[in-house]
């Protein structure tokens, strides 16, 4: 794909690359010709599945919790000291989720700072250690929010409120880095990540007639980060 390839091929970050909609991010990403670099804190998984997606080493796993200021700080300067940057892309996939908690009287409050950490101030972290490292202080973010921040289940308030942070975030921080950094964010709905598993009683909610896969939102991601989006920035897509 041209459009990111170019004359020199894109590195990008993924985080929660390991498995799911992150793993068909990275893979989709290799494809159009980028290094990726994979974030995640599944360390078993993480080595398995860079080795899968691509034996010649243009995947590269980094064990890093990306709710952690430390671990996060010290991917972005070991990516430094190993020959990983400048970067293009990053992906902010990681992310604990939906689970249906306790009533609002009974909320688990190290829960909910759990989820935010990892769901949403590990978006900061991101951009803030990348910043130094974009080639030539140009680049491009994709956050993978959710289309519960706006179509809560009961008892959700973890992971509404995060994710409803995190689309906000994706405003803020468009205006704050813009016009040389992109930043933009993905919401999925219903979204298969086992083809043995078809969630069929959410069907008819769609009107394409199924629920949506992993490699649907790997394909958005890939325009999204692409030169053919170069005015996107700051919105919210629906997915």
């Amino acid at each position: 794909m041209e459009a990111i390839t170019g004359r020199q091929a894109k590195t990008a970050v993924v985080t929660g690359g390991a498995r799911g909609i992150g793993r068909a991010i990275a893979e989709r990403l290799l494809h159009d010709g980028c290094r990726v670099l994979i974030f995640d804190i599944d360390r078993h998984t993480g080595t398995r599945t860079a080795s899968e997606l691509d034996e010649s080493g243009r995947a590269v796993f980094y064990h890093v919790d990306v709710g952690n200021e430390a671990s996060v700080k010290a991917a972005f300067e070991d990516m430094r000291g190993n020959g990983h940057d400048p970067i293009d892309v990053v992906v902010n996939n990681a992310g604990i989720p939906q689970s249906f908690g306790d009533p609002i009287h009974r909320l688990d409050i190290a829960r909910w700072n759990l989820y935010l950490a990892v769901n949403l101030t590990s978006v900061v972290l991101t951009a803030r250690y990348a910043h130094a490292l974009f080639r030539e202080g140009r680049g491009v973010i994709v956050n993978i929010a959710s289309t519960r921040f706006h179509q809560p289940d009961r008892n959700s308030f973890t992971h509404t409120a995060s994710k409803g942070g995190m689309v906000s975030l994706t405003h803020s921080l468009a205006v704050g880095l813009g016009p040389n950094i992109r930043v933009n964010c993905v919401s999925p709905g219903w979204v298969s990540t086992r083809d043995d598993l078809p969630m069929l009683k959410d069907q008819p909610r769609h009107p394409a007639g199924r629920e949506g896969r992993p490699e649907d939102i790997a394909s958005l991601v890939s325009w999204l980060v692409s030169d053919q989006a170069g005015s996107v920035t700051g919105q919210n897509f629906i997915a």
